[in-house]
């Protein structure tokens, strides 16, 4: 069997992401586009090549691709230090965390009651693990989630909707 040495380029997870979603624009695809995106992060010219760190002050998301027929994005994140996320969702739009550098803390929680337009969903958190260089997960739609990083790091996130124009939900902890 042959080892594939070539380098995972940006146009061709774009076209595997493109095939995939449109093979299954459900949880089916959305997981094949994990694995896809598992490819990339452990290609280390990928990595050098589309997650540069940032000047200090500099916003760490950069929207590296944003398909124009199915509004999918391919976004790269990069932290010089501490980052630690409140619990959130990404309304209407899934999203897949994919770490590339270093480690994430994630935990996942679970909507314990509903909010309104006046006040916030409250969430309890259920399940807190550690994502390394080469995990990637899928958040669904109404998925909350938050990160914690104490050192620097790089992922790849992929966005079903350019989240800069998705309203997301209010939420606080119980």
């Amino acid at each position: 069997m042959a080892v594939d040495t070539q380098s995972y380029t940006l146009d061709a997870l774009t076209n595997d992401i493109r095939a995939a979603l449109a093979a299954s624009s459900g949880a089916d695809g959305q997981n094949k586009v994990a694995s896809l995106v598992s490819r990339a992060l452990l290609d280390k010219a990928f990595i050098a090549e589309h997650l540069k760190d940032r000047a200090p002050g500099e916003h760490p998301r950069e929207v590296l691709f944003e398909d124009d027929d199915t509004g999918f994005c391919i976004c790269g994140h990069v932290y010089a230090g501490e980052a630690i996320g409140e619990p959130h969702d990404h309304g209407s739009s899934w999203a897949i965390y994919g770490q590339a550098v270093g480690e994430t803390e994630m935990t996942d929680w679970r909507i314990v009651e509903r909010g309104n337009d006046d006040k916030p969903h409250l969430v309890e958190a259920v399940k807190t693990y550690t994502m390394v260089p080469g995990d990637a997960h899928v958040y669904a739609v109404g998925d909350v989630h938050s990160p914690s990083r104490v050192k620097p790091v790089k992922l790849i996130r992929i966005e079903g909707a350019n989240l800069d124009h998705v309203q997301r939900s209010n939420i606080a902890k119980k």
